[in-house]
């Protein structure tokens, strides 16, 4: 079973176990839940159900990893020439990394992927 979810203006594509790296919420400590409200769309292997522009009641539940983890390091680097003029400046944006525990998703029929593989072997 898959999901699209909307989180400040991102979407991702998560699976149950996954590890997402979203953006950083400073209240969030190692171990919180964190529910994401907004599914767009989901598979179940079967069936799927599709919001517009989201499926009601539904909802992701996810476990903080990591609280803080920094990003990759932009370096900003202002010239104007011929004036002696130069700026060096960098930024590290932060996030936060949770694992998705589960997906529920209301009337929407899960099949097993063992049940799957086997009817399209036939």
């Amino acid at each position: 079973m898959f999901a699209v979810i909307e989180d400040g203006s991102h979407q991702y594509t998560i699976q149950e176990g996954d590890t997402l790296t979203i953006d950083y919420r400073a209240t969030a400590n190692e171990g919180d839940a964190i529910t994401f409200e907004s599914v767009l769309l989901a598979n179940g292997g079967g069936a799927s159900s599709i919001g517009a522009p989201t499926i009601e009641g539904a909802s992701v539940e996810a476990e903080v990893v990591q609280p803080e983890v920094k990003g990759e390091k932009l370096e900003i680097q202002k010239l104007r020439r011929r004036k002696n003029s130069r700026r060096h400046t960098g930024h590290r944006q932060k996030y936060t990394t949770v694992r998705i525990k589960s997906i529920t998703v209301p009337g929407l029929e899960v099949v097993e992927t063992a049940a799957v593989e086997t009817a399209t072997e036939e």
